[in-house]
């Protein structure tokens, strides 16, 4: 039996990520995708076809996600032959973090729907365009999930991920003091162990 993993990075990430997997995950071919989507409807014309392209020949594929690449993998291959989905910090409401952040900008929608984009002094583009494709296209993620939080994440809370895990079933692993990005040799070796228990 031909297994795969599938690693989607998060903002400012890249594919060579994948590499910290494949000590743990042996058995596996790892594959880091390479993706250039920065929109949920760019993920969704380029990762059925990177997909295909990675592990369109495997009997049996899992896909490793952290932040924001959860949120795109969720919208774009839903529809994928995909045995489970471990998520690492996923962003799981983004039309909540959308409204969280206009209101740390002191952005109203209004504003936000007459200027069309308005850059944050936190970095951040917020899109109207963003944010009726999130309302219109809610996520339908029907893959077997584990999650892993943080309870320090500063991007989703408690209460968010677990009203989003209970909706779709998943099995919420949650770290104390860990935060959005594991990063941290403990918060690495958290994740490490948890990996190893679901793949």
């Amino acid at each position: 039996m031909k297994k795969a993993i599938l690693y989607i990075h998060g903002k400012n990430g890249n594919a060579m990520e994948a590499d910290h997997y494949k000590a743990i995950c042996s058995g596996y071919d790892v594959f880091g995708m390479d993706y250039n989507s920065n929109m949920p409807w760019e993920a969704k014309e380029e990762f059925p076809a990177l997909f295909d392209t990675l592990c369109g020949r495997y009997d049996s594929v899992i896909v490793v996600a952290n932040s924001i690449g959860a949120f795109l993998a969720m919208n774009a291959l839903q529809n994928k032959k995909i045995e489970k989905a471990l998520f690492i910090s996923p962003v799981v409401d983004m039309e909540k973090l959308i409204g969280d952040m206009m209101g740390w900008a002191g952005v109203t929608e209004a504003e936000l729907c007459d200027r069309k984009e308005i850059a944050t002094e936190f970095g951040e583009t917020l899109s109207w365009e963003y944010l009726c494709y999130v309302r219109e296209n809610p996520v339908d993620w029907k893959i077997p999930t584990n999650i892993l939080f943080g309870t320090k994440d500063n991007l989703t809370s408690y209460d968010t991920m677990s009203r989003f895990a209970d909706k779709i079933g998943a099995v919420l692993t949650i770290m104390k003091n860990g935060e959005h990005w594991f990063h941290t040799k403990e918060q690495m070796e958290f994740l490490d162990d948890w990996l190893r228990h679901r793949i």
